[in-house]
């Protein structure tokens, strides 16, 4: 071999600058957290705080919550029934926003749409994957007031964000002789999405909502505790806010857990089953 060293092509970033780039990339992004983080230390509010008070009262209540869950105000079928309606409010903004972002995914792919058309759908849907679910329910509580409504609509706002971003990534993904093949035997735009890109992406598109479904339940807590949606995060808010009941906090606190714990179980076998039928 030649020992004569060749210049990069025209365009191409030798590995060793790219490297350094992404390594300063990466100390810059760890630089700004840390002084973020100093910065919210060093500001926040703790005037009529004693750590030597509230920190043995943290435990004793923690302690009190894991070991002697106990309902006072209602009873275990009440309970989940509650548990019922935060997982039906999970669900339905769920099949919203997967129904929404799967008929809109095409049109975010690279591989199915034009480029200029990709980017503004991409961009838009930043925007809206950026707003919190909380931001979104409170905006539409102020036309539609605080309730089930303004939670359904505001969670079914960002899922369609974050579902849209999984579907179209997991449609760019498929193998684009496929496609090629289907348009060269005449098929038309919707027969390649329908009959050849949705098929081939079932099982990451199934993935994708079971997990989206995970974070709605554990975002219809939160909900029904800040924005009045009903269900656990409800009866929740009020043992904590209202009676502030600390063991009536755990039992609900466990039977939360309980349910998550089964949502996560579910989707291990839900993937596995994916495993196997490949």
């Amino acid at each position: 071999m030649s020992g004569r060293s060749y210049p990069a092509a025209s365009g191409e970033q030798p590995p060793r600058a790219g490297f350094q780039a992404h390594r300063a990339a990466l100390f810059l992004t760890i630089a700004v957290l840390v002084v973020a983080t100093v910065f919210g230390l060093f500001t926040l509010d703790t005037r009529g705080y004693d750590p030597k008070i509230g920190f043995p009262k943290l435990f004793k209540d923690l302690w009190t919550m894991v070991s002697a869950p106990r309902a006072k105000h209602f009873g275990l079928v009440e309970a989940l029934g509650q548990i019922g309606v935060t997982l039906a409010l999970g669900a339905l903004t769920t099949v919203i926003g997967a129904v929404c972002a799967l008929a809109a995914a095409p049109f975010a792919s690279a591989n199915l749409s034009p480029k200029p058309l990709v980017a503004v759908v991409k961009t838009l849907v930043a925007v809206l994957r950026a707003i919190p679910t909380v931001i979104w329910v409170l905006i539409f509580a102020v036309s539609a007031g605080l309730g089930s409504v303004a939670a359904v609509v505001g969670m079914s706002f960002h899922s369609f964000g974050y579902l849209l971003k999984a579907y179209s990534e997991a449609f760019e993904d498929i193998d684009q002789s496929v496609i090629e093949a289907l348009k060269a035997s005449g098929a038309t735009w919707l027969q390649v999405v329908w009959r050849a890109v949705i098929p081939s992406s079932a099982s990451a598109l199934v993935s994708w909502t079971f997990i989206r479904f995970e974070i709605n339940f554990t975002n219809a807590v939160a909900m029904g505790a800040a924005a009045g949606a009903g269900g656990a995060g409800y009866d929740l808010f009020m043992a904590s806010g209202f009676y502030y009941n600390i063991n009536e906090v755990g039992y609900i606190t466990w039977l939360i857990l309980a349910v998550a714990v089964g949502l996560e179980l579910g989707a291990s076998r839900l993937k596995k089953s994916q495993r196997v039928l490949r």
